[in-house]
């Protein structure tokens, strides 16, 4: 059995290596590695040290890691793999503290800590710094109590901005404006934004590192964090912001947002516009999948890239492995939601086994909850949905519950039942559900009638009159391509000659420019504008039909209608649906026409309608007070009658019966695959790389329109007839690897496909990263133990279905290897990697 200490040298040399720290000088560059004093080093002497240093007389070297000029930098206190690296924590306080050093890495090869002296205690990384990432974050000096003391008043984001005003009375009467976006652009903290703010600071002074904002839609996370983002930059307790943000479109939002009031003092780039840029700029703003592709954040960052991380709709960025991003970087992290958690009041979470869809969003708010130290389910700050509303900055929705006949049966206990007749001519009946509306269960007589209840009772809009503006929600994009049509053949109808079929437009992914689509909306020129009045500048398209593109964070707010026209099932969607309506807007700000000012009799907007096809408000709200209420009229049979049904259900069948083997041929393929199919995969690199719609969509990033692209243009076309399972085969992976992989490297975006086991130890160091295991001593039993729960069905049976007695005879994972397993982490593992491990990428 090879020794413990030699193992740990081994990954310590190799984890400083590939962090840029050097042994001997390597040309120009100098030697930044020394062993503790009592031991000398040279190239001659390294037989006598052994391969990795065991034969030291003092048993382990401590390293001594120095900076650009020479000096002491960090301590590097190396434990055995079988000790816990914490252990020779006091040890090397006090090494570093002789070499005047204010960083210590602690490693037993496995596991690994690094310490600021100065900030606080370990934290965990799963990679070593590199010379140049820790010099940086040595030019920031920690000091809390500035940051508790600094004042932070309405005016904090704008004052190095402010303008000439005559008196400080004018400067006040300014800021006391509703709302915070000003006539001048600036934009001034609403009280509870303050209050976040010094909530912060209290909870800083009580020692926190991490906290959580969970501050309802509209209602200005953004501008809280900009403050925030100024208040550590300004007191000099960090270096260097990052903010992360779940989806593409967000990422030029919070941008655009940021320059807007900190401009003068910070710079803010996107990371992935110009990759050096981020190097010189103190906020980066970035999608965490970008980070997470590839593990980019690990190969290209170090742990000490940022001293402050911000995690914008922190229940969904930080969700999965994304959440092995937000904890890469050492230093004070904050988490941003507009979800509470308050929804799950009803959900008895002690009923194993539940089918109840609220069971992911409650471990998944419990994560989030976990993830910002607020174990006890109170946030940071709070500012509900309804604290908005009383306060007058956001409004309520005004429900429109409007069932169909077909809706109501879809949603009824038995569903809507169909009697059909079979092969063999006998009578059959199929349930279907709400579920299944578009999915296996297709009516046109219920979308035209969504359509055009909606178009009836829609809100209109304060100055033109025509149908305010609107979010439409369908179940898929080929749903969202049917209501599209209908609402813009109904507009026809309803407007003569004043839209031609751009009322409506569909906004999903495998629509191009579907993205500059939202922000055309959002900015109210999306296929022209002032339609109805050419001094009135609102969008000329006044629907947009999506499916989840502008959900999360999306800002528009004088949207005064949306539509569920799909079942919700996710409390997190519903709420943040729900969300894009209730921000306040002043319609006037378009009017330029001060005659016709005068005529408009209520400019703000005080209400918007939220339809609901589905019953969705019940199914979240039981208790919901609606405010209207609209009885659609029944549907009529074929004879004219109040009653009946669609003349025809379609019956949506996957065949799921027995089947039989007409023969059987073997073959045995190495390793490197037939020729046929190598050729069959350098083809199709050939004709995916000279598709111009598919290169500009994978340039672009929008992997949905990409993948949707391919697998309707391109896959199963005659001639070459190409599939996945064909290009899984020629690609001659030991795992099932997915579409978005392949064309990847077809791209040059990854120089190769990983192997299984490179993904599991990938994996295994996210665990690792996020749940230090005790005793350290246990994780190579863990990790055995982890990989073959990933890797083998019938150990996930047996461990799922606890039959233990089961791995006497397992030649995978044995009765010896469990029982190697620390108590805790048998049930412990499993649970991870059914919440963060995708099993799929594991298939052969």
């Amino acid at each position: 059995m090879p020794d413990k200490e030699a193992t740990a040298r081994i990954k310590i040399n190799k984890l400083l290596e590939e962090a840029g720290w050097r042994f001997f000088q390597d040309g120009s560059a100098l030697a930044n590695i020394r062993l503790e004093p009592s031991v000398t080093i040279k190239s001659s002497d390294l037989d006598a040290l052994g391969e990795n240093f065991e034969k030291g007389s003092k048993g382990f070297v401590d390293f001594l890691l120095l900076d650009a000029k020479g000096f002491p930098l960090l301590v590097l206190e190396a434990k055995a793999e079988n000790k816990n690296p914490l252990i020779g924590k006091e040890q090397a306080r006090k090494y570093a503290k002789s070499q005047n050093c204010r960083f210590v890495i602690l490693s037993n090869g496995n596991l690994h800590y690094f310490w600021d002296l100065e900030r606080g205690s370990p934290y965990v990384i799963t990679s070593f710094p590199t010379p140049d990432s820790v010099t940086g974050y040595q030019k920031v000096t920690p000091d809390p109590q500035r940051l508790i003391e600094e004042h932070v008043d309405k005016d904090y984001i704008v004052r190095t901005q402010r303008p000439n005003y005559q008196s400080e009375a004018a400067w006040q009467n300014e800021a006391e404006r509703p709302g915070y976006i000003q006539t001048n652009k600036l934009r001034f903290l609403r009280p509870y934004q303050l209050k976040a703010i010094q909530s912060l600071q209290a909870a800083v002074g009580d020692g926190k590192d991490r906290f959580l904002f969970e501050m309802a839609t509209g209602t200005g996370k953004t501008l809280t964090a900009a403050a925030v983002i100024k208040l550590f930059l300004r007191s000099g307790n960090v270096r260097r912001v990052l903010f992360l943000v779940d989806r593409l479109e967000l990422e030029d939002q919070a941008k655009k947002s940021f320059v807007a009031v900190l401009s003068a003092d910070y710079q803010t780039v996107i990371y992935k516009e110009n990759r050096d840029d981020w190097r010189r700029a103190e906020i980066v703003v970035t999608t965490v999948q970008s980070l997470l592709f590839n593990n980019k954040y690990q190969k290209l960052f170090s742990p000490t890239d940022f001293d402050l991380v911000i995690s914008d709709e922190a229940h969904r960025s930080i969700g999965g492995n994304a959440r092995a991003v937000f904890d890469y970087f050492i230093g004070y992290k904050l988490g941003l939601t507009a979800t509470p958690r308050d929804y799950l009041r009803r959900f008895d979470s002690a009923k194993q086994g539940t089918r109840d869809p609220r069971e992911a969003e409650r471990r998944l708010l419990l994560d989030t909850y976990r993830t910002f130290g607020c174990e006890n389910s109170q946030p940071t700050f709070r500012y509900s949905l309804l604290d908005g509303v009383k306060d007058n900055f956001l409004i309520n929705p005004t429900v429109v519950d409007a069932r169909t006949e077909v809706t109501t049966t879809l949603l009824s206990e038995q569903g809507f039942v169909v009697t059909f007749t079979d092969d063999a001519g006998e009578d059959q009946q199929q349930a279907f559900k709400q579920r299944e509306f578009e999915k296996k269960f297709f009516s046109e007589p219920t979308n035209q009638l969504f359509c055009k209840t909606f178009l009836e009772n829609a809100m209109r809009d304060p100055v033109s009159g025509e149908v305010g503006k609107a979010i439409v929600f369908a179940v898929s994009q080929s749903h969202a391509a049917k209501l599209t049509q209908i609402l813009n053949q109904i507009a026809d109808l309803m407007f003569p000659g004043k839209y031609q079929s751009d009322f409506a437009v569909q906004v999903t992914s495998q629509i191009p420019d579907a993205q500059q689509f939202t922000i055309n909306f959002a900015n109210n020129n999306l296929l022209g504008s002032g339609n109805f009045n050419p001094r009135y500048k609102t969008s000329k398209a006044r629907i947009c039909v999506t499916v989840g593109m502008m959900t999360t964070g999306y800002d528009c707010p004088d949207i005064l209608n949306i539509g569920l026209f799909r079942p919700i099932f996710s409390p997190t969607d519903f709420i943040q649906i729900k969300g894009r309506g209730t921000r306040k807007h002043d319609f006037l700000e378009l009017l330029f026409d001060d005659a016709a000012k005068e005529s408009v009799k209520q400019p703000v907007k005080t209400a918007f309608k939220l339809f609901d096809f589905f019953a969705n408000c019940e199914y979240f709200e039981e208790e919901f007070n609606y405010d209207e209420v609209l009885k659609l009229p029944p549907i009529k049979s074929n004879s004219g009658e109040e009653g009946g049904g669609p003349e025809v259900v379609p019956i949506v069948y996957d065949h799921e019966g027995t089947d039989f083997l007409a023969g059987i041929k073997e073959e045995a393929i190495g390793s490197e695959g037939m020729k046929i199919d190598r050729m069959f995969f350098e083809r199709f690199e050939d004709t995916i790389r000279a598709n111009d719609t598919v290169a500009s969509a994978v340039e672009a990033g929008q992997w949905d329109r990409v993948i949707d692209y391919v697998n309707r243009e391109i896959f199963d076309k005659p001639e070459e007839y190409y599939t996945l399972e064909k290009l899984r085969k020629a690609a001659a992976v030991d795992r099932r690897l997915t579409l978005r992989e392949i064309l990847e490297k077809v791209f040059g975006l990854i120089p190769r496909f990983k192997s299984k086991d490179e993904l599991l130890e990938e994996e295994f160091s996210k665990f690792v990263a996020d749940r230090v295991p005790e005793p350290s001593s246990a994780i190579p039993a863990i990790k055995t133990y982890f990989k073959a729960y990933v890797t083998s069905n019938r150990v996930r049976d047996i461990i799922d279905s606890r039959q233990f007695t089961d791995l006497a005879t397992n030649p995978i994972f044995t009765t010896h290897d469990f029982r190697a397993v620390p108590q805790p982490y048998r049930m412990l593992v499993p649970e991870y990697i059914k919440d963060y491990v995708s099993l799929n990428q594991f298939a052969a």
